[in-house]
């Protein structure tokens, strides 16, 4: 969109005075937004060419006046000069209350991402973690390029959002940036927590999301099944190195717990519970929720394994947790030698425990409160694949039981001639 910006001089007939004259107000228009105010001058009705937008004739009073409104007009285009050239948001809002020299406190929708993104920084290891500072610094990145690319601008004012805008911006997404439908609704969603912060902070009245629905499409999750988890723990891997990450990736498995989680795991996070057993308790990197869980045999036996690596006990770690972006790509190669036919990620370890624990009949509100979830809905989605799966082997059955009820038919009848 092409930045436009125009001044116009008018009459405010509405604003009539006693001695006669009429208001001469200045209206500001940048891309399409207007703002007004008065040129502390008045002039009779008679006197002022509409056209011109300027005082009649050649009279002193029209030479004076007319060279005043000039100079406003001058002003005004020195100090949207003055802003772009600082790289400063220029709306006809601000220009206006930079002419007229009255505080104009910026709150606008990139500065509030910044503020967020800077109070995430200080807080990280506590309520945030990087993956999550990231993602917010990809989504303010996206509404640079739309701003650039629909609006012409830099920024934008908080009370100048709405529901046309945030749907405008769903649309960029997903044709501009070549976005799925799923992931467009994560950036959504983090403007949507921007906007909440900006109402609970006063900075605007209300969100514009109010109306606003984020869509977002089921996908299948991804997770290992118990032959699947057999063939991962007992396959014999030479290599050190994807060694490594098996026994890391399984412990994720058998724990639920995250990439975040595990990597910052440390003695102190042990306990032996009411049980007698050894638990893990912690709290996550991503919620902040309190998480306890039972240590499964196997578990046990990876921690054993590491329990006096001199590198570990050096680095104050439990297990030889490398890279995300390592582990995964490592993962690829220990599918392969286990003969496990899918994408292995380090997400998928947390997938795996969920279902695993929910074939086994443990119930959903203990495998929420094991994976540290904020509501039991999000644990639910575990429950549907888990329907689903059954839902899809019963499906194979159907194709074959008519089969296998004919073949006992013509056995029978085989049998009574």
């Amino acid at each position: 969109m092409k930045n436009t910006f125009s001044i116009l001089f008018y009459l405010r007939h509405s604003k009539l005075r006693a001695d006669g004259t009429t208001p001469i107000y200045v209206r500001i228009t940048i891309r399409g937004k207007r703002s007004d105010f008065y040129s502390k001058r008045s002039i009779i009705k008679s006197k002022w060419c509409p056209k011109k937008c300027r005082v009649k004739g050649t009279s002193e009073e029209a030479r004076i006046l007319n060279l005043y409104l000039n100079t406003i007009e001058s002003k005004l285009y020195q100090k949207e000069q003055d802003l772009l050239n600082e790289n400063k948001l220029v709306t006809a809002m601000i220009l206006k209350n930079e002419f007229l020299g009255l505080s104009n406190k910026q709150n606008t929708l990139i500065s509030a991402f910044n503020s967020h993104i800077k109070l995430m920084k200080q807080m990280n290891g506590v309520g945030f973690v990087n993956s999550t500072i990231t993602k917010y610094k990809t989504s303010r990145n996206h509404i640079t390029d739309y701003l650039y690319s629909e609006k012409g601008t830099s920024d934008v004012l908080l009370s100048e959002l709405s529901f046309s805008f945030i749907a405008s911006f769903e649309v960029f997404l997903r044709v501009n940036k070549n976005l799925s439908v799923n992931t467009a609704a994560k950036h959504l969603i983090h403007l949507k927590k921007i906007l909440n912060i900006a109402v609970d902070n006063e900075w605007v009245l209300k969100s514009p999301f109010r109306n606003f629905k984020v869509k977002n499409e089921d996908t299948s999750k991804e997770f290992l099944i118990e032959s699947e988890l057999n063939d991962l723990i007992s396959t014999p891997i030479q290599s050190n190195r994807l060694d490594c990450v098996r026994d890391v990736f399984a412990f994720c498995c058998l724990t639920g717990l995250s990439y975040v989680d595990v990597q910052a795991l440390s003695t102190k996070d042990f306990y032996i519970g009411i049980d007698g057993n050894k638990w893990i308790s912690i709290k996550r990197k991503k919620t902040g929720i309190n998480s306890k869980i039972p240590l499964l045999p196997h578990a046990k036996e990876i921690l054993f394994k590491y329990k006096d690596n001199p590198k570990l006990m050096n680095a104050g770690k439990i297990l030889p947790v490398i890279s995300n972006q390592k582990m995964n790509k490592y993962l690829k190669e220990v599918a392969k030698l286990c003969g496990i036919q899918k994408n292995l990620s380090m997400h998928i370890a947390r997938h795996s425990f969920a279902t695993y624990c929910l074939t086994l009949g443990v119930p959903l509100e203990s495998v929420s409160k094991m994976l540290g979830h904020r509501s039991i809905k999000t644990t639910q989605i575990y429950a549907k694949v888990i329907d689903q799966k059954v839902s899809d082997d019963m499906s194979v059955m159907m194709i074959k039981a008519p089969r296998l009820e004919s073949k006992i038919v013509q056995k029978t009848i085989v049998k009574s001639c």
